[in-house]
């Protein structure tokens, strides 16, 4: 089949990979110009993850460019330190730069696969009773019919707009935002994540585990919705030296660094979780974040690659059936999914709770050995599923 993917982040091009493997036609478009080279690091955890990558034969290049996971230091005000977590806590068992692994996927996915940068998806007409495939419009390239298309572009997904609807009917903001960007560690920031405290509010900063010379800030806070354009680069420094002007060193030379980053590598959003009642209409499924999304915590990366290799074994095993492929995809994933996004509700309150007793709680509980093995163990269990056999590849 000729399957149109939008979104080429982590989702998008480990489906393509599994779709070219299983003889299908997949096309690629992503709006960005290029590959996105930033973003924080992305872990997988538990048997199911590895299970994945292993079949992908990912696994041990991903070793090889691990980061050797990432330990968080929380302090207050006067620099004391009130938390250490281990790197395992945020790392699981192997974490990855996110532009690594976009690399990796891409290059795995390529020979088998079109992309399409520097475009997006514009209009999606099916046929009522889905005999035609689905007439795809884009901004630049021509229209074109493809037998499939998948949104797997994201928490704010054009594909689930045009064929689902408005964006808020699916996606309930958390309360609040989160902000990130790589800098030149002048600083001399040490490997790992420090992070300065206040009620509601995070400021936290590490040098890269690979490559100490660059460092990458992380900021969070509490915050009704925002009215955030999100491509607005400049109003979006200006929103994050507002809201975090008053805390003390090292956040203003933090901060400083705004003044250097490329636009591109900029990324600031609220925390937020799409929920979609049914992942597909006629010949158009979402995966990923667009249907079941939660912007940090939920192991949104490792779900990702999951589905994609779920649903595109369901289509090489259905032998033509989409409605069939389809409904199976979803009914093995969405419990799944659902059950890892639980973990993006509480990302915000636990990296930033809104009030200092909320703090002193949180440090307290987790300086505690057991509960913290009970969470990881925790963690591990939820991200657990049968996964089916890969389906017999086509004979070339």
């Amino acid at each position: 089949m000729r399957i149109l993917i939008s979104g080429a982040g982590i989702g998008g091009p480990a489906l393509a990979y599994w779709l070219a493997r299983y003889g299908h036609r997949p096309t690629v478009v992503e709006l960005a110009p290029a590959l996105r080279a930033g973003g924080q690091a992305v872990d997988f955890r538990g048997p199911t993850h590895l299970t994945v990558l292993r079949r992908m034969g990912l696994l041990e290049e991903l070793r090889e460019r691990q980061t050797g996971g990432t330990p968080m230091t929380f302090t207050d005000v006067r620099g004391r330190t009130r938390l250490r977590l281990p790197a395992e806590f945020a790392g699981g068992e192997v974490e990855i730069r996110r532009g690594d692994l976009a690399r990796l996927l891409h290059r795995h996915s390529a020979p088998g696969t079109e992309y399409l940068f520097g475009d997006t998806v514009t209009t999606l007409r099916q046929d009522e009773q889905d005999a035609d495939g689905v007439r795809v419009g884009f901004r630049h390239a021509p229209e074109r019919h493809f037998d499939l298309v998948v949104g797997a572009d994201g928490l704010h997904s054009r594909v689930r707009a045009l064929a689902f609807g408005p964006e808020r009917q699916y996606v309930r903001h958390l309360g609040y935002y989160a902000a990130t960007w790589p800098f030149a560690n002048r600083l001399g920031l040490p490997a790992g994540s420090t992070g300065l405290n206040t009620p509601g509010r995070l400021a936290a900063a590490g040098a890269d585990p690979r490559d100490p010379e660059r460092a990458g800030a992380f900021l969070l806070f509490a915050a009704p919705e925002l009215a955030l354009d999100r491509h607005d680069p400049a109003r979006l420094k200006a929103l994050l030296r507002e809201r975090f002007a008053d805390l003390p060193h090292p956040v203003p030379q933090l901060l400083a660094t705004l003044d250097e980053v490329d636009d591109r590598d900029l990324y600031v959003d609220s925390i937020s979780r799409a929920d979609v009642p049914a992942w597909s209409t006629g010949r158009i499924a979402l995966l990923g974040d667009a249907a079941c999304g939660a912007t940090i915590g939920g192991m949104g990366t490792g779900t990702a690659l999951v589905a994609a290799y779920v649903l595109a074994t369901e289509l090489a095993r259905a032998d033509g059936d989409h409605r069939a492929a389809l409904t199976r995809y979803e009914h093995t994933v969405r419990p799944y999914a659902e059950r890892c996004q639980r973990g993006g509700d509480r990302t915000g309150p636990f990296l930033a709770p809104r009030t200092a007793r909320g703090l002193w709680l949180r440090n307290t509980l987790l300086g505690r050995r057991v509960l913290l093995e009970r969470m990881l163990a925790m963690g591990e269990d939820i991200a657990t599923l049968d996964l089916p056999e890969p389906a017999r590849a086509p004979q070339r």
